[in-house]
C-alpha cells in the first residue's frame, strides 16, 4: 500500500547539505537595524546654526536698520521702480521669444541666406556683453544723431527727427534686453524643434498641411515641453538683468534705489530692499514656471502614464456600467 507524502512537511536543505526543519526559519530571521547617518545630522545642525547666527547678526546690526527697510519697501519710488522692472521684463521677453522663434526657423531653413543671417545675428548678440549692448543703445544718438525716413540710395526723405526725441532710456533698455534675449531664445526654440520626432512632420504633410501650418499646429506645441523649462529660467534671469539698465538711468528698481542711497547714504538698507523685491518677483515667476511645465508636460513620464492608464480604466468601467444599465 502506497502512502502520500506532503512536500511541505519535508525538511529544508541547508547550505552544507544537511536538513533543516521549518521551525528553524524563525530562529534564522535577520534583525535588521537601520543605518544611522550621523554625518547628515551633524551637517544639518551646523548649517542651521550658521543660518540662525547670520539672521541674528543682521537683525541686531545697526547698519542694516531693519525698521527703515520695512518702511521703505512700499515707498512710491520703490513701487514705481518695481512696475518699470516688470514692464521691462515682459516687453523684453515678448520681443525675445518672438524673435527667437523667427531666428530658430531661419536657422533650420534650407535657404542659405536666411540661415547665415540668423547665425550672424546670434553670433553677434551672444558674443558681446549685455552691458555693452545696453550702453550702445543708450548712446545710440551719438552714432546717429538724426533718424531719416525715406528711400535708400535715392536721396528721397519723407521726414527726419532727432534720435534723442524718438526714444529715451526706457526704449533703449527694451531694445538692448529684447534683442539680446532673442539670440538666446533662438537656440532654446531650435533645440525644442529638433527634439520633435521627424515622423510628426511626415504625418502632418501626409494630411496636406503646409510647412508653416505644420510648424504652428504640430511641431511647436510639442516642442513647448522642452522649451518651457529653460525659457522660464531666461525670464527669471531677465528680471535680474533689468538692474543693468541703471547705467543709462532706466528708471527701474535698481536705478531708483541707487538714486535714493546717493542722497541719504543708506546704502545697505536700500540694497536689502532691492534684494527683497527681486526675490519676491523671481519667486512668483518660479511658481508660474512650475505650473507651465506641468501643463505642457502632461502625458510624459511614469506618473503621467500611470494616471492616464487609470483614467482610461475608469472610462471603460463607466461605459460598461452605462451599457449594462
Amino acid at each position: 500500500m502506497s502512502t502520500s507524502v506532503d512536500a511541505t512537511a519535508q525538511p529544508l536543505p541547508t547550505a552544507f547539505g544537511g536538513q533543516e526543519s521549518p521551525d528553524a526559519e524563525e530562529s534564522l530571521a535577520i534583525d535588521a537595524i537601520p543605518l544611522r547617518h550621523w554625518g547628515r545630522w551633524i551637517s544639518a545642525a551646523i548649517i542651521i546654526f550658521l543660518l540662525l547666527a547670520l539672521l541674528w547678526s543682521l537683525w541686531h546690526n545697526p547698519r542694516v536698520d531693519i525698521r527703515y527697510v520695512g518702511q521703505t519697501l512700499l515707498q512710491p519710488f520703490v513701487l514705481r521702480g518695481v512696475v518699470v522692472t516688470i514692464e521691462l521684463t515682459i516687453i523684453a521677453m515678448v520681443i525675445g521669444v518672438v524673435g527667437g522663434v523667427v531666428l530658430a526657423v531661419m536657422r533650420l531653413s534650407q535657404n542659405p541666406v536666411l540661415k547665415a543671417a540668423a547665425w550672424g545675428y546670434i553670433w553677434f548678440f551672444r558674443g558681446t556683453p549685455i552691458l555693452v549692448q545696453i550702453l550702445f543703445w543708450g548712446f545710440f544718438g551719438a552714432l546717429y544723431p538724426t533718424i531719416f525716413l525715406g528711400i535708400p540710395f535715392t536721396g528721397i526723405v519723407f521726414g527726419s527727427a532727432a534720435t534723442g526725441r524718438l526714444y529715451g532710456a526706457f526704449v533703449a533698455a527694451i531694445l538692448a534686453l529684447g534683442l539680446n534675449e532673442a539670440a538666446y531664445a533662438a537656440e532654446l526654440v531650435r533645440a525644442g524643434i529638433i527634439s520633435v520626432d521627424r515622423g510628426q512632420y511626415e504625418a502632418a504633410h501626409s494630411l496636406g498641411m503646409s510647412g508653416g501650418l505644420t510648424m504652428r499646429l504640430v511641431v511647436l506645441p510639442q516642442a513647448m515641453r522642452v522649451i518651457i523649462p529653460p525659457m522660464g529660467n531666461e525670464t527669471i534671469s531677465m528680471i535680474k538683468m533689468t538692474s543693468l539698465v541703471s547705467v543709462i538711468s532706466g528708471t527701474d528698481l535698481m536705478t531708483n534705489i541707487q538714486q535714493a542711497y546717493a542722497q541719504n547714504f543708506k546704502t545697505i538698507p536700500l540694497l536689502l530692499v532691492a534684494c527683497i523685491w527681486y526675490l519676491f518677483l523671481t519667486s512668483i515667476m518660479s511658481v508660474g514656471q512650475y505650473y507651465l511645465e506641468r501643463h505642457f508636460g502632461r502625458g510624459f513620464g511614469q506618473k503621467e502614464a500611470e494616471a492616464a492608464e487609470k483614467r482610461a480604466e475608469r472610462r471603460v468601467i463607466k461605459r460598461a456600467q452605462v451599457h449594462n444599465a
